[in-house]
């Protein structure tokens, strides 16, 4: 069965999707570095876990790291582990976040938030596929397939000296761009459906169906959560509905609260 039956961020039959399908069944079976760019809630965690998980290193580890999430000073104790002695309180050896997906893949989220500081210290692990432990005199080789995900646009970081030009080569040899739902409006109700029949038998619930003035709400929303926003927007909507018809007036009170869109 296809890696996307299996992501509903996939589903649909949109020209866009369907480049992102092809890049899915090519990037899975190399060993090559990925870079996936996208909006918040386009998906780009699962599609990073469905390359690993259909790749030639599905059978090792798949190794998370928030590149927004590190506080500046441990980066290098967290990605690259420590030995005993190295600070106060390094009791032991560590290894690191990189030292982890040794054999497997490491995925880097949110790496445009990473400060150019650290970026030097992450393209010399890329590079030469080895670490140095913080406080040891020795480097180790680490074997790892590296993908990287962000919202952000690279190439506007580049430009503006933020993002290293060296870095970014080095992890975007294969790169794809997720498209935002509003860019999927065929897609939307043939989603809103999965997700609001996951719902019903995830909750246990009688049926659900939307009513023509949910279908409108749903396709003209802009939707700036993206599949995420949607999925969690027809997972509340079921559990609401007094009944078997989910209207759009319901629909509209959920979305009621979601923030304006930028000018």
């Amino acid at each position: 069965m296809p890696a996307f039956a299996f992501l509903p961020q996939l589903f649909g039959r949109s020209p866009s999707l369907l480049r992102v399908r092809a890049f899915l069944e090519r990037a899975s079976v190399v060993d090559a570095p990925v870079l996936i760019q996208g909006e918040t809630g386009t998906g780009k965690t699962l599609l990073a876990r469905h390359i690993h998980r259909d790749g030639p290193r599905s059978e090792a580890a798949f190794v998370a790291v928030n590149c927004a999430g590190i506080p500046d000073g441990l980066f290098e104790s967290e990605l690259f582990g420590h030995a005993k002695g190295a600070f106060t309180g390094a009791h032991r050896d560590r290894t690191g976040l990189v030292g982890a997906a040794a054999g497997g893949t490491l995925f880097l989220d949110e790496i445009g938030d990473l400060p150019r500081s650290h970026q030097a210290k992450l393209l010399s692990a890329v590079e030469d596929r080895t670490v140095r432990p913080v406080g040891s005199s020795e480097s180790v080789p680490v074997d790892f397939r590296l993908i990287s995900a962000t919202c952000r646009s690279l190439a506007e970081e580049r430009a503006a000296g933020r993002f290293r030009d060296d870095l970014f080569h080095r992890i975007a040899l294969l790169k794809i761009t997720l498209p935002p739902l509003r860019e999927r409006a065929d897609d939307i109700l043939p989603l809103a459906r999965r997700f609001l029949d996951a719902a019903v038998r995830r909750h246990a619930l009688s049926a659900r169906v939307f009513d023509h003035d949910a279908r409108r709400v749903l396709v003209e929303h802009r939707w700036p959560g993206n599949v995420r926003q949607l999925s969690h927007v027809v997972e509340a909507a079921a559990i609401l509905s007094p009944g078997p018809p989910v209207s759009g007036g319901l629909l509209g009170t959920l979305l009621d609260d979601e923030p304006p869109p930028p000018p």
